[in-house]
């Protein structure tokens, strides 16, 4: 209990030049907001219109929760340290990013296989999409989501806030993560725990990789059997862009915790770090909503009432 007071000094932003960590927090606000603004909008597009009510927007809303939820965890502690030029992060605060980071993160890797498998089916397997993706099955899907979150959330801190500091306690980091508070610690034969972690993290990640791969090419061989030239440039135009977002989220993701924290910080370091925490989050409720006709039609619909009833009060 008495490492609880003890203060772990970490990185903020990209730079200890001040210059710098201004801009910083000036993008990582617009970035905030954008994603902050989108991701509402859709679970309430999703939640108030009935014609959105099938398994694959329910799966997109429980997705822009978890972007909700993981970015607002990570990045407005940053821009607060910037624009107030600290650099100190309290023990219980570091420990409850860990704690929430990594669960939401591991949740977003399953619903997104649930999502390239709900598509699988509605491609693939048209006349049993009803049978296949029922309501229960989607219902089960997300709860798996959010018991493997909280399951590697508990894995992953307990094991790395159980370890010892007695290196210089400098996280190399704009944000608390495991492998940056992995390299303040002693070495002890507790690491045994977290290198058993790492490894079921991974092979998890893997299963998801696999998953939606396999998904898309199944996808991409059933579209292009399709005859029409104009139904192939639309089901690749929806399905690269996701499937680019979700194999840099993934592949990223895997790379941050399994890579060497260097010793000193780097851009290619924290780029990592942006590509899988804070790229994802933002670009999610883009691809979903951009040429989607459904979603601009329910924003028409919830737009024109509130007008309406505006115009009714008055």
């Amino acid at each position: 209990m008495s490492n609880i007071t003890v203060v772990i000094e970490f990185l903020v932003g990209f730079s200890d030049t001040r210059e710098l960590q201004v801009p910083h927090a000036f993008l990582f606000l617009l970035t905030y907001l954008a994603t902050l603004m989108g991701n509402l909008l859709i679970v309430v597009l999703v939640t108030l219109d009935k014609c959105l009510h099938t398994p694959m927007y329910f799966f997109l809303k429980n997705l822009s929760l978890f972007d909700l939820c993981l970015i607002s965890i990570i990045v407005p502690k940053s821009i607060l340290n910037s624009l107030s030029n600290r650099s100190t992060i309290s023990f219980l605060d570091c420990f409850l990013e860990v704690f929430l980071v990594v669960p939401f993160a591991s949740s977003e890797a399953f619903i997104l296989t649930a999502m390239s498998c709900d598509r699988y089916v509605a491609i693939c397997h048209p006349l049993h999409y009803g049978t296949i993706m029922s309501r229960g099955v989607c219902v089960r899907m997300a709860t798996t989501s959010w018991f493997f979150g909280g399951f590697f959330g508990t894995l992953f801190s307990a094991g790395t806030f159980s370890l010892s500091f007695c290196c210089s306690r400098k996280v190399l980091q704009f944000f608390c993560d495991v492998p940056s508070i992995l390299k303040i610690s002693c070495l002890s034969k507790a690491h045994i725990a977290i290198d058993i972690s790492v490894a079921i993290g991974t092979f998890y990640v893997f299963f998801c990789l696999l998953a939606i791969v396999f998904s898309y090419v199944y996808i991409f061989n059933t579209v292009l059997s399709i005859p029409s030239v104009q139904g192939c440039s639309k089901a690749f135009s929806t399905c690269l862009p996701h499937l680019i977002v979700v194999t840099t989220f993934l592949l990223t993701g895997t790379v941050a915790y399994l890579k060497p924290v260097p010793d000193s910080p780097t851009f290619l370091h924290l780029l990592i770090s942006v590509l899988y925490s804070v790229v994802p989050p933002t670009l999610n409720h883009i691809i979903y909503t951009l040429r989607n006709k459904e979603i601009k039609a329910a924003l028409r619909k919830l737009l024109w009432k509130l007008c309406g009833s505006k115009k009714y009060w008055k």
